[in-house]
């Protein structure tokens, strides 16, 4: 109860906030819709009608949860007008970017660590690749991927290949850093001792460097995960889908559906949230495994 309490409190003031936000962004259009029908509306009957415009400037949260619900448990979750439905097709792609993130971000981590040469030239440019936004790189993955047909030659659809794409470029770097700092946390004391012990280079490598980078590989996998979520949304957009989350966001935006869009966007935060918590799962299965102490 105590470390739930602060949590309960800081939902209780974003609730209030949004509540009084709701009344004062929504309220115009009420008195706007009131004045045109010629019925005087008293401040009671204004804050009441602000709580269920049928499209709100702002959405009130009881709205949202009340869409979310319709749109997870309304229809059968094969049905394309599902959370669910559309949840899983985000999802998919996210593992799948993630997944390739992780190989990416590993990979370049255990080549920078064991060469300058490869610091020198790759660390700089996997910095700048994160300057670039998105939003303007995501097009030019979505067109390049169609063109070059890799969704032919891999079997699966082209959009799935640019989100996957998407998805791991913004998930590769949190992994490249955590693990370039996890694999060089053991201290010039430690590697001396395995020296005098004559461990190979690679023994060095897989009894203490990779044991020593675990916290930190897990930690910035609650990052990534979160990331090749967001990459794999913003995937949706530019590649005309009609399926998924960032996708229902996008047609609830275009045809004025609010709820919708919002409903779309707290899914969106619960599948991050499913995610994270499933990285922490494994995290603690992990030390659990390799003998740490919580």
């Amino acid at each position: 109860m105590s470390k739930a309490l602060p949590v309960l409190a800081v939902l209780g003031i974003i609730l209030a906030v949004w509540y009084a936000a709701t009344v004062w962004m929504n309220a115009p259009q009420v008195r706007q819709a009131a004045a045109r029908a010629g019925v005087e509306l008293t401040t009671g009957q204004v804050v009441a009608a602000t709580m269920s415009e049928a499209r709100p400037l702002l959405a009130a949260p009881h709205q949202v949860a009340a869409e979310l619900w319709k749109g997870v448990t309304g229809q059968p979750v094969t049905s394309k007008r599902s959370l669910v439905y559309h949840g899983w097709i985000t999802l998919q792609a996210t593992l799948t970017g993630f997944g390739l993130g992780i190989v990416v971000g590993v990979g370049l981590a255990i080549a920078i660590v064991w060469s300058r040469v490869m610091e020198a030239s790759v660390m700089p440019w996997a910095v700048i690749s994160q300057t670039i936004p998105i939003v303007a790189l995501a097009p030019m993955i979505v067109v390049l991927s169609n063109s070059l047909g890799l969704g032919e030659r891999l079997g699966v659809e082209n959009r799935l290949v640019s989100k996957t794409i998407i998805a791991a470029y913004l998930s590769f770097f949190p992994v490249l850093v955590g693990m370039v700092k996890g694999l060089r946390s053991p201290d010039a004391m430690q590697v001396d001792l395995l020296n005098t012990w004559n461990a190979s280079p690679v023994q060095g490598f897989v009894k203490l460097r990779l044991p020593a980078s675990m916290p930190y590989f897990f930690a910035s996998l609650k990052i990534a995960i979160a990331a090749a979520l967001v990459g794999a949304i913003v995937g949706e957009l530019p590649t005309g889908a009609v399926e998924g989350l960032g996708a229902r966001m996008l047609v609830a935006s275009q045809f004025g559906q609010p709820l919708l869009m919002w409903a779309s966007l707290f899914a969106a935060a619960i599948v991050a949230g499913v995610l994270i918590v499933a990285v922490g799962t494994l995290q603690r299965l992990t030390d659990r495994r390799m003998g740490v102490r919580p």
